[in-house]
């Protein structure tokens, strides 16, 4: 091999490690985006789709979305495999029982199995509703904004049926509550 050829092989591997970088510490950015308010294009038909469902509960009965129009909510998709789902778990609990009284409504989706989803709310108790969406709520997590299924994802939904926040990654009562406040 050429000492030509050598170079233009080793510059073109630098520009590919070094894109590759760039996409990675972009996509990494993206995971932990606080929030990304306002209306997307496939806002309406993925929540026809949200308010149409029906989902067993992990410990028996249906949860009907229908039933939680018009009052504001928190929907968060989560599973047990994930360690930032369960860190934040108590702090959606605490953002349930704080506003509660105020009308808000929380809901859990696992995108998990039905066995662990029983086992860790054998231990982790919490005080809101959570549905069972399986692998197949992925689809519903990407309907709602996000594109790479990433979890923890919260999506908070107005009164008027509006979505108003969005995030993937880690949540806190803090961040909740203020969501709260300007919803």
């Amino acid at each position: 091999m050429t000492s030509s050829r050598r170079h233009l092989l080793v510059g073109g591997v630098a520009v590919a490690a070094a894109a590759a970088g760039a996409g990675a510490a972009w996509w990494r950015q993206q995971a932990v985006t606080a929030t990304a308010p306002g209306a997307e294009p496939g806002d309406a038909a993925a929540l026809a789709a949200l308010w149409a469902l029906r989902l067993e509960r992990p410990e028996g009965g249906e949860l009907v979305f229908a039933g939680l129009r018009g009052k504001p909510l928190l929907l968060n998709f989560w599973a047990t495999w994930c360690p930032p789902c369960v860190k934040e778990m108590p702090e959606l609990d605490r953002f349930h029982q704080a506003f509660q009284s105020r009308g808000w409504q929380v809901v859990g989706l696992a995108i998990d199995g039905p066995t662990p989803v029983r086992a860790f709310l054998a231990k982790v108790k919490v005080g809101f509703p959570i549905g069972l969406a399986g692998l197949a709520g992925t689809e519903l997590v990407r309907s709602l904004g996000n594109a790479q299924g990433a979890l923890p994802f919260s999506v908070l939904i107005g009164a008027n049926g509006q979505v108003l926040q969005r995030k993937r990654g880690e949540t806190t009562y803090d961040e909740l509550a203020g969501w709260a406040k300007q919803a």
